[in-house]
């Protein structure tokens, strides 16, 4: 494990899976430390060189309070600055938020591609995300992550079955341990919608990906999810690009979406 220090003096850990061609910054959503987007990055290595983060707050990643957007963009702008003078970046869910932002930030950025991006789209969901991040705030300052981590579980769309196995599972100590990083997710997608202003300074090409099936642990969330907040998102950016796989989860299946980013990458 590597790390970069960040513009006010996180540490920020990092792996560089690869050494050939561009690179590529894998930036992690939600309750992730990294390793959901190791297997993608792996699909990637024969063409670029990957370079897989700790978001701050997680792994090996230091978390310098107070917290900011701005921050995440630094730490970011730092791992592009220690692995080469420009990048591509790949998010994944909410990162694909802050992997946006960091374009808009100015930040040396050649293509940007976003997976399932969770803005949310229409009075209801809007509501419902507002109500969320209200409660989220209230749960992470009275320190019950078990209430935050069921807070996002069911904003997310999971069963009341699911959340209650999920808190059984021997991963739930683990999804204590960055519950608090939820907060930073949260403020990465802001109010709720795609943000409009910011998303229209982007000139870079965007490419936003969805599944075509909803994630069956996502059960709960309208079907038209993803694909409604991607359609909003790209119609915001001047030079965006959507793609609908066949994908089972949320987590893409690297072997489907491998190829379409390095696709997009080297266009």
């Amino acid at each position: 494990m590597t790390h970069t220090t960040s513009a006010d003096g996180t540490l920020i850990g990092y792996d560089r899976l690869s050494d050939n061609g561009p690179v590529v910054v894998l930036v992690a959503g939600g309750l992730d430390d990294g390793t959901e987007n190791i297997p993608l990055g792996a699909h990637l290595t024969n063409e670029f060189t990957v370079v897989n983060y700790r978001r701050r707050g997680r792994g090996d990643s230091g978390d310098t309070l107070p917290y900011a957007v701005q921050r995440e963009v630094e730490d970011l702008a730092s791992v592009i600055a220690a692995n080469g003078e420009r990048a591509h970046l790949f998010g994944a869910s909410s990162g694909g938020a802050l992997a946006l932002e960091a374009a808009a930030a100015g930040l040396p950025i050649d293509r940007v591609a976003v997976h399932e991006v969770p803005y949310q789209v229409g009075d209801e969901m809007i509501a419902a995300w507002r109500a969320y991040t209200a409660d989220l705030t209230a749960a992470l300052d009275a320190d019950d992550p078990d209430g935050a981590l069921r807070l996002f579980m069911r904003l997310a769309g999971s069963p009341d079955d699911q959340i209650a196995g999920a808190e059984a599972s021997p991963f739930w100590p683990g999804l204590r341990a960055l519950a608090p990083t939820l907060r930073y997710d949260a403020a990465c997608l802001g109010d709720g919608p795609p943000p409009t202003a910011r998303l229209a300074t982007i000139t870079q090409p965007v490419l936003l990906t969805t599944g075509a099936i909803i994630d069956p642990h996502m059960a709960n969330l309208p079907l038209d999810f993803f694909g409604a907040a991607a359609d909003a998102t790209a119609a915001l950016i001047p030079n965006a690009k959507r793609t609908t796989i066949e994908v089972a989860g949320h987590v893409a299946d690297p072997a489907l979406l491998g190829p379409i980013l390095a696709a997009f990458y080297t266009a």
